[in-house]
């Protein structure tokens, strides 16, 4: 069998010119990166804006197991499946950190026969925007300390600083740091803390911008310290905006790519959704809505962490309203749900496959609530018995949404035909009733508490001091009306990430809080979340070395 990455080498990639033509853009809408990768033009966002809106579909899953349910594979073959049925498509995906490349999980470019292209490009460096987010982020902390270090003027509170520095690897022993040891000359001793980029405030406004008078309004308002006086100091405040908006004047603009079988994909951005709100950019987005009758983008991680933030977050803030939801499972992610371990996973199983199952209806139930319809796309393996897939049939059907298996990775467009033809149906037949979980006049505890009952299934949260008081002093600068952005372990509905299927009787632990002021939301920290990962005890980046050729080996 055929390795992701040896697949990806044998593709027939079409000039990235070539792919923009068909998309009605001339050379003048795009600028090359190399043969097969181009950023759009400015000049081409602000014509699209005139253009009519397709429809939106999104991409979600079941929580993700060690069994793998293959959201992003999916993804990729439903945009190609359309295709394949003469619909003009794009789909828009999120750019893959470096972080769990080198790590454990792998990156985000799909697999098998649905995979985005060129796959060793784009999991390392790609375009140079997370490069440049990590640089605007860190010149912004550089240029605090140096404040601070010439004398203070706005008399920060060095207690008080909010802002962490960041980089795109998983690197555990960043996470607490102690900066300005040495001489006078090097600044002020002070403890220090690295996040994951992909995690950083810059990234979460750099998806959340609608162009670059709106990055640097975000940026503007980006809290990086309170001062003596208990008042925020800003990006703006320090100086900051000018340079950090220089850094990411080419990054802000949306990345063109290709599938396997010559599909446009359009990607850009790429926040975590356990710690961040996990979609795409939203320019990324509205471009792909824009140029193509069918725009299929996903969010991160389950639909629990993913939907309900592109939902509550995304859509709140950019006015996108998806037209239908398609939720990825997979028989035996389901049947470890129920208690079988993964080397017994290929055993017809249809008592653990009954009880993993409360997980996929708990998702459907999630997604309904939203008012959006919803398709279940079963992906498929050769384990899978026919036993199997009519449970899942039925139980799908008696809660109201449709089915259809998927061999995205076995066949690429061509196996996840059924998903394409069933979502026309849905798209022609069935209206979005769109609406977000809550109202911004609730007061934060009460959003909190509302997405922890109404999505996570739990009995209510509990609020450390810490959290209270900073929910309490959040508030009264002004940020009540804010979404949250909660920070979930993704294994689990709960905060523990050994509670599979569908727990009861539990409650969320918010532990911390801070306020995201540019991006425009406050995150919410539960159970032992962290914002700078660890690597695993054997990394990825083991297996992974380039040859005197240049040809990267053991990525996937």
């Amino acid at each position: 069998m055929k390795s992701d990455i040896e697949i990806a080498r044998e593709a027939k990639m079409l000039p990235i010119s070539e792919i923009a033509k068909n998309l009605g853009l001339s050379e003048d809408d795009i600028e090359q990166y190399g043969r097969y990768k181009a950023k759009l033009s400015e000049d081409l966002l602000k014509k699209l804006s005139h253009n009519k809106n397709g429809k939106l579909i999104l991409v979600t899953a079941i929580n993700p197991t060690p069994a793998g349910e293959g959201k992003t594979t999916t993804t990729i073959g439903i945009g190609q499946a359309f295709a394949k049925l003469g619909k003009k498509a794009v789909i828009a995906l999120r750019e893959p950190s470096l972080g769990p490349c080198f790590g454990v999980k792998g990156g985000a470019a799909g697999g098998g026969m649905s995979q985005v292209v060129p796959m060793d490009e784009l999991n390392l460096h790609f375009t140079g925007d997370f490069h440049a987010i990590t640089s605007a982020n860190n010149l912004c902390a550089a240029m605090l300390d140096n404040h601070i270090h010439q004398g203070n003027a706005l008399r920060i509170d060095t207690r008080q600083i909010v802002i962490k520095r960041c980089l795109d690897l998983n690197d555990r022993a960043l996470r607490n740091v102690v900066i300005g040891l040495g001489e006078k000359s090097d600044g002020f001793v002070r403890e220090d803390h690295f996040t994951i980029t992909v995690a950083s405030e810059v990234m979460a406004i750099f998806c959340l911008a609608e162009d670059m008078a709106d990055l640097k309004r975000r940026l503007e308002k980006m809290t990086v310290a309170y001062d003596l006086d208990g008042k925020s100091v800003t990006a703006k405040d320090i100086g900051a905006v000018g340079a950090m908006a220089a850094l990411l004047k080419d990054a802000i603009r949306p990345n063109l790519i290709q599938t396997l079988e010559n599909t446009p994909a359009i990607v850009h951005g790429g926040p975590f959704a356990n710690i961040a709100h996990g979609c795409n950019s939203v320019r990324a987005t509205k471009a792909a809505l824009k140029l193509a009758d069918y725009c299929i983008t996903e969010a991160g991680f389950g639909a629990d962490l993913g939907a309900e933030k592109f939902f509550d977050i995304k859509c709140r803030q950019s006015g996108l309203k998806p037209d239908a939801v398609v939720l990825v499972a997979t028989i035996r992610a389901l049947k470890y749900n129920g208690g079988v371990k993964k080397e017994e996973l290929s055993k017809e199983d249809l008592g653990a496959l009954k009880k993993g199952s409360e997980n996929l209806a708990a998702h459907i139930e999630n997604l309904k609530k939203f008012g959006v319809p919803v398709h279940v796309a079963l992906n498929a393996f050769v384990t899978d018995t026919q036993a199997e897939t009519q449970y899942i049939e039925d139980l799908c059907k008696s809660l109201g949404c449709s089915m259809s298996q998927s061999r995205a990775w076995e066949l690429g467009g061509e196996g996840a035909v059924p998903a394409a033809k069933a979502l026309i149906d849905i798209l022609e037949n069935e209206k979005s009733g769109f609406t977000m979980l809550y109202e911004d006049e609730l007061d934060l505890i009460s959003k909190i508490e509302k997405v922890a009952v109404q999505i996570y299934g739990a009995d209510g949260a509990v609020f450390s001091k810490k959290a209270l008081t900073k929910i309490k002093r959040y508030e009264a600068e002004g940020y009540s009306k804010l979404p949250v952005c909660i920070a979930k372990t993704q294994y689990s509905f709960s905060d523990d990430p050994s509670l599979l299927g569908r727990p009861k009787g539990f409650v969320i632990n918010v532990k911390d809080v801070y306020v995201s002021s540019g991006a425009g939301f406050v995150v919410v920290l539960t159970g032992d979340i962290m914002t700078m990962p660890g690597l695993p005890k054997v990394p990825a980046a083991n297996s992974i070395d380039v040859d005197e050729n240049g040809m990267i080996t053991g990525l996937f």
